[in-house]
């Protein structure tokens, strides 16, 4: 009986034993799934110039997140005079978090750069005198100083300075990839948009002024493009990568025949956006020779204009006054972009032949 009874103990300590060994494997495991955060990292693969700060540049700042779930955001900041500010803006605090973990936005430029992984409920504040740590739903927190040299790349034209796209986009119906070695300003000072295929791929040209601009008159003299292939196409716009009001403040006066070889009579548009609107866009017959666009933007109204450049005086030929949906002026910037236009409905040839835009002269009027 003894026996019997030393047994039954043994056998009645054993279950025990595992069951609180079960019952600490699950708290573990509970504890760990409840700790993302040791799991979450934030990597830089472009950061700034280091400057002492100026509020009028602004240069990419991108990395990516591994670990992040779904709902949460970047938040990035820049230091000068010893304190952080909350970068682009403070009605846009939020960075999203793109396929593949990829995060990218634009700072002003400063000595030092930091991006914070947040929960949705996270609310930054304005100015900090150091970075949080991890906890209170900030999930990750790294920090840069900033680079010797931007590894961006820039060209000088009509007095501003212009940031070379290198990354690629959807615009244009598919994915357009893009070739700092494609834009350059030649002696006269004039700038070139190129498409070139490298490599069995048409690669594309975009620039954008470094500074917001703002309300004002924005002239652009461009050399004839009733050449280019029909499936070129070429926009001069505004984007604010910092709002999503009216798809991000943008409206464009775009050149292109849409794929289409005999679309020769509305091969250039107006367009406020968002462009299925029919008050928001405008297309016109823009004619062979050199061109002036012109777009004025106050507020509550954008007018443009196209001219024909004929001797001393330019003939007029489309304007359209739009006062629905006009962005109002935050940090949005100037661009200029030459890309391959796709058809979605795969029944017009893609681009087929280089393509290549001159701007003449760019010139700004507050």
């Amino acid at each position: 009986m003894a026996q019997i009874e030393f047994q039954s103990n043994t056998r009645l300590r054993s279950g025990a034993i595992l069951k609180i060994a079960g019952l600490l494997l699950a708290l573990t495991a509970c504890h760990k799934a409840a700790q993302p955060s040791l799991e979450s990292t934030i990597s830089f693969t472009q950061v700034p110039q280091w400057d002492l700060g100026d509020l009028n540049q602004e240069d990419v700042i991108e990395g990516t997140v591994s670990g992040s779930r779904p709902g949460q955001n970047m938040i990035v900041y820049s230091k000068t005079g010893g304190l952080w500010w909350l970068q682009p803006r403070l009605n846009s605090p939020f960075t999203p978090i793109l396929p593949g973990g990829v995060w990218r936005n634009e700072v002003h430029l400063a000595t030092d750069y930091a991006a914070l992984l947040v929960d949705s409920s996270y609310h930054p504040a304005a100015v900090l005198t150091e970075l949080p740590k991890v906890g209170r739903g900030i999930v990750a927190v790294a920090a840069s100083p900033g680079q010797e040299r931007s590894s961006s790349f820039f060209v000088n034209f009509s007095g501003f300075q212009w940031r070379v796209r290198k990354v690629p986009s959807a615009r244009g119906g598919t994915r357009n990839p893009y070739d700092p070695n494609n834009v350059y300003v030649d002696r006269s000072g004039a700038l070139h948009l190129q498409v070139v295929n490298r490599n069995n791929e048409w690669t594309c040209s975009e620039v954008n002024v470094t500074r917001s601009l703002g309300y004002g008159t924005y002239v652009f003299t461009v050399e004839d493009t009733s050449n280019l292939d029909p499936a070129a196409f070429f926009a001069i716009f505004t984007w604010d990568h910092s709002t999503k009001q009216g798809n991000h403040g943008e409206f464009d006066i775009n050149i292109s025949r849409w794929g289409d070889p005999q679309n020769e009579n509305q091969n250039a548009q107006f367009v406020v956006q968002p462009a299925f609107l029919p008050l928001n866009m405008s297309r016109f017959k823009a004619p062979g020779g050199k061109l002036r666009h012109t777009i004025v933007w106050e507020e509550g109204r954008v007018t443009m204009l196209t001219s024909q450049v004929s001797g001393k005086q330019d003939r007029l030929v489309a304007k359209r006054v739009f006062t629905d949906e006009v962005p109002r002026p935050g940090d949005e910037s100037l661009r200029m972009a030459l890309y391959a236009y796709s058809d979605p409905n795969h029944k017009l040839p893609p681009i087929l032949q280089r393509a290549e835009v001159v701007v003449d002269h760019f010139e700004f009027l507050p």
